[in-house]
């Protein structure tokens, strides 16, 4: 059994130790592959840019000659690289597996499926490919002798980066956050996102949004886009404020603890996936919310 992980990280490298067998780690700089000695038996440094899916497909896949698995994260590189990398070595991609284990000659895992109200399970001969999304799997990678070695490709890739500007971000980790205030379009105007950032601080969360906000609008960045097609969170406390509740955005949040919304239209979607539901103007709740909660912490 072995299994090539791409993009490494502690959490895909516990994964695939948890697969049995040699784990090999494909990296792009001397820095990386010193940060996982230790935790995978080969550690691979290719001489490619590692924000080209198809020079990093081209890398793996000489990597990947007699691998079993190879599992990469569910970003939007790692999702497009498994896709062009699957195509070449003639295997299957599963993407978004929650759960995986090789049995009898394939790989088995679990994913969510019709926007995460349901878990199928998927059998694929292997050798496979698998993207994981973050913070599914805990536990740490055992500690190992590590060799490292150096691929060196000779052709030149399709594409190439023009050039780099750089995009708004924030200190934003919406996967980590244990309390998350969320806004949606019941927010009249940009500035008033203001009383969610301040509701987030008094209760020690991060702010998130749906898809209009970040999307359409571009009130936020991309970071804070919570849904389908954004983050998908599990915090302790997810606060929908001003959200209807679409299926693409329910999709994110269905492992929270505890769903509780504010919404003043008492048929908005979004209550039937609430624990708790407040159906009010957000702009009289939120302020009482930000001075309660303050007065109980003595801020």
């Amino acid at each position: 059994m072995k299994t090539l992980v791409v993009y490494p990280s502690k959490e895909l490298l516990y994964v695939a130790s948890t697969l049995g067998g040699e784990v090999v780690a494909l990296v792009f700089n001397e820095g990386e592959a010193e940060a996982i000695k230790g935790k995978a038996h080969r550690v691979v440094v290719a001489n490619v840019d590692a924000r080209l899916p198809d020079a990093v497909a081209e890398a793996a896949a000489k990597v990947a000659q007699g691998v079993d698995v190879v599992l990469l994260p569910s970003t939007k590189n790692g999702k497009t690289v498994g896709g062009l990398l699957a195509q070449r070595i003639g295997a299957e991609l599963i993407v978004d597996a929650t759960s995986l284990r090789v049995e009898g000659g394939a790989l088995k895992a679990e994913r969510y499926v019709f926007g995460n109200k349901a878990v199928a399970t998927v059998e694929v001969p292997l050798p496979a490919v698998a993207t994981v999304p973050p913070g599914r799997f805990q536990g740490e990678p055992p500690a190992v002798q590590t060799s490292v070695e150096k691929l060196q490709l000779d052709t030149a890739p399709k594409t190439r980066i023009v050039s780099v500007e750089e995009k708004a971000r924030g200190a934003v980790k919406l996967e980590e956050a244990e309390i998350i205030v969320s806004v949606g379009r019941g927010f009249k105007k940009k500035e008033d996102l203001q009383m969610a950032f301040e509701l987030a601080k008094v209760l020690g969360g991060q702010v998130g949004c749906s898809r209009p906000i970040a999307a359409d609008l571009k009130w936020l960045p991309e970071e804070h886009w919570v849904g389908l097609s954004g983050k998908k969170v599990k915090p302790k406390l997810y606060l929908a404020v001003g959200i209807s509740g679409q299926p693409q955005h329910i999709a994110g949040i269905l492992e929270s603890r505890i769903i509780a919304a504010i919404n003043n239209d008492p048929s908005a979607p979004i209550f039937q996936n609430a624990d708790y539901g407040v159906v009010e103007d957000l702009y009289k709740i939120v302020p009482i919310l930000i001075n309660k909660i303050s007065k109980l912490k003595g801020q």
